[in-house]
């Protein structure tokens, strides 16, 4: 395993226990892409222009496209944050401005704990 993944409170899981089984299939697919390989296609794994380290796990089943918003911590972690499924071509500002505040009550949670 080249990346461990790790979840920010219950963002993800929310998101992805209300997908259907193939969609969940599917995120699990490319996940363990991004957790194996040594590179990944930005087909599955591209860094957001304009943010500060916000990445977003891309997924596509059928016509349906998924984003699940992420960063990495210690070089090595992916943090996944929350996710949404895409309808329009651009990724809405709202999505991209709550994986930013979620990204820095992780690390402020993190200070604490240290």
């Amino acid at each position: 395993m080249v990346r461990e993944i790790i979840f920010h409170d219950d963002h993800f899981m929310e998101f992805y226990v209300a997908q259907n089984p193939k969609v969940q299939e599917k995120i699990d697919h490319v996940l363990k892409l991004v957790q194996t390989l040594e590179r990944v296609p930005t087909k599955f794994l591209k860094h957001m222009a304009g943010t500060d380290g916000i990445y977003e796990v891309r997924v596509q089943h059928s016509s349906n496209i998924f984003r699940i918003f992420c960063f990495f911590d210690d070089g090595k972690l992916v943090v996944l944050l929350n996710g949404i499924q895409k309808k329009t071509q651009k990724t809405p500002k709202k999505e991209i401005v709550k994986a930013e505040k979620l990204k820095e009550e992780y690390f402020e949670n993190k200070k604490k704990q240290n």
